[in-house]
């Protein structure tokens, strides 16, 4: 094994305040909109569909404006559709910034720990994100060798090609790559689709995700991490 690449939003990050119920009224109220806080973590899972890139890989912002539209409207946001569109569009716009996230407290260690042991490591990710502010924003220059956003690359996970494309820019095959993600759907299968192996982390206290098959290790905590990768390179198609 000598790459180890790792999903960013809800695997290295998550989100602060601003994209919490809360934030989604205060992003409703500058644009005339009304909604109840309270229903925010139905409306998320209500809204997850519009996250299925399984069938159209290729990127564009409509599925995530679309998603965030659907999480206001859970939220019983009742408006025009351009005021709607509007303002699920500044929520999009504001998911770039890393000032409004926050790194999980076993990132650095981890990364630090894979470094020093000689691993290359890389970002995947779905996002518009400018990745370089990303790093910078929460000092991972050190560890970090290559990182592909799905904006750039121009098509999403589970597409092979975001996976490859990763690869070859660490000069590495897939056979000798590992994907860490907290998404069976766009994370593992993606990875295993393009012959690499893949790590499901499912954090404490999160739901368990549908089966990633019984060969793919599943950790709770990135510094599970380590002792895990030997199974994980067993876990690539063949």
């Amino acid at each position: 094994m000598k790459a180890v690449f790792f999903d960013v939003d809800y695997t290295l990050i998550y989100p602060g305040p601003t994209f919490g119920g809360e934030g989604y009224g205060a992003f409703a109220a500058r644009h005339g909109l009304r909604v109840e806080p309270g229903r925010f973590a139905a409306a998320v899972t209500d809204a997850a569909a519009e996250l299925d890139f399984a069938r159209d890989t290729v990127y564009r912002p409509d599925p995530f404006i679309r998603y965030a539209a659907r999480v206001l409207r859970g939220m019983g946001a009742d408006g025009p559709e351009p005021q709607l569109e509007r303002c699920a569009r500044e929520i999009y716009d504001e998911w770039g910034y890393p000032q409004h996230f926050a790194l999980y407290d076993d990132v650095l260690a981890t990364l630090r720990a894979l470094h020093r042991d000689g691993y290359r490591i890389g970002l995947i990710s779905n996002t518009h994100r400018c990745l370089a502010t990303f790093q910078r924003h929460f000092a991972l220059d050190p560890f970090v060798s290559v990182a592909v956003s799905s904006y750039e690359h121009g098509r999403l996970k589970p597409d092979p090609s975001i996976f490859r494309a990763a690869l070859a820019a660490v000069g590495v095959a897939a056979g000798d790559g590992v994907m860490v993600g907290d998404s069976v759907a766009h994370d593992i299968d993606g990875a295993r689709r393009a012959g690499m192996g893949a790590v499901l982390l499912v954090r404490s206290g999160e739901p368990p995700p549908e089966r990633p098959g019984d060969d793919v290790p599943v950790v709770r905590t990135l510094t599970e991490l380590p002792a895990v990768l030997p199974l994980a390179e067993r876990s690539g198609s063949r």
